[in-house]
């Protein structure tokens, strides 16, 4: 994140292009979370990320409003509170029982509990001195969170090799978003806000890759389970005209059978008849 400075003409527009990069990274996951919503579960998907990214907005706003000039950070980081807020409404919503109380411990512990611990020691027991500096290198400490948070995915990535809980657009623009606010930290020569941005253009580009790697292999897995299903399908229809094909034999049997049986009685009465036209 980063911190509009009326004083610094490319910091101003470095912090201009990072709020619109940065909104298009809080709207990434939404077509994710239609997902959620249309099919009524969260399927692999975890809350860590969006309470993680929670958590940061939160700091970041609060260093916003110590610090001078600090508009586009006040609107950036309220807007990813809010929608954050939304995708962990959502979540929770339709979550499993065991997820839903992970995320609920979470909440408590970290965006209330912890959050609040931070506020009360850096409003109450800092000096007003040095407390925007440490507030900001707190805020350092938990961007690096954030921007590690993802590695589960890129774990669950690798060992699936399906990339369907990555979205692409996600890592393009968290990227592109990390390369504004560096700049803009660069241009401001303000260090918590260009340091975890390097961090989270590495990864960004780790996301990237793996994607470009995984798209072709996933493609391949759902050829080969394609080519499975087509296999059980012939399977089971072969399996399923022989039996067809005996119960019609059988039908046949029974037929002649009776057509036998027909004949006996037939015969038989006959022999009955004989007689009695010799007798006449």
């Amino acid at each position: 994140m980063a911190v509009m400075s009326t004083h610094h003409p490319l910091a101003f527009a470095f912090g201009i292009l990072g709020n619109i990069i940065s909104i298009m990274v809080y709207l990434a996951p939404m077509p994710t979370f239609f997902r959620i919503y249309r099919k009524k579960s969260t399927e692999g998907f975890q809350s860590l990320p969006y309470l993680v990214a929670l958590f940061s907005s939160m700091l970041w706003l609060d260093y916003a409003m110590l610090k001078k000039d600090a508009f586009l950070l006040i609107t950036i980081n309220a807007f990813g509170c809010f929608i954050e807020t939304v995708y962990i409404v959502l979540y929770i919503i339709y979550a499993s029982k065991e997820n839903r109380i992970s995320t609920f411990r979470l909440v408590l512990s970290m965006n209330m509990g912890l959050f609040s611990f931070i506020i009360l020691f850096t409003h109450f027991v800092m000096k007003d001195s040095v407390r925007v500096q440490v507030l900001g290198w707190i805020c350092v400490a938990v961007s690096v969170s954030v921007f590690a948070a993802p590695l589960s995915i890129v774990a669950q990535v690798i060992k699936t090799r399906s990339v369907e809980f990555m979205p692409f657009n996600l890592s393009f623009f968290l990227t592109i978003s990390a390369i504004m606010w560096f700049a803009y930290g660069l241009s401001t020569k303000d260090l918590c806000v260009a340091l975890p941005n390097v961090l989270g253009f590495i990864l960004g580009l780790l996301q990237m890759l793996l994607y470009a790697i995984y798209r072709k292999a996933n493609k391949v897995i759902m050829e080969e389970k394609l080519q499975e299903n087509l296999k059980t399908i012939v399977i089971l229809s072969s399996e399923v005209q022989p039996q067809s094909n005996e119960d019609h034999a059988q039908k046949v049997i029974i037929i002649n059978d009776d057509e036998k049986n027909n004949e006996r009685i037939l015969g038989t009465s006959n022999e009955h008849l004989q007689p009695n036209e010799n007798a006449v």
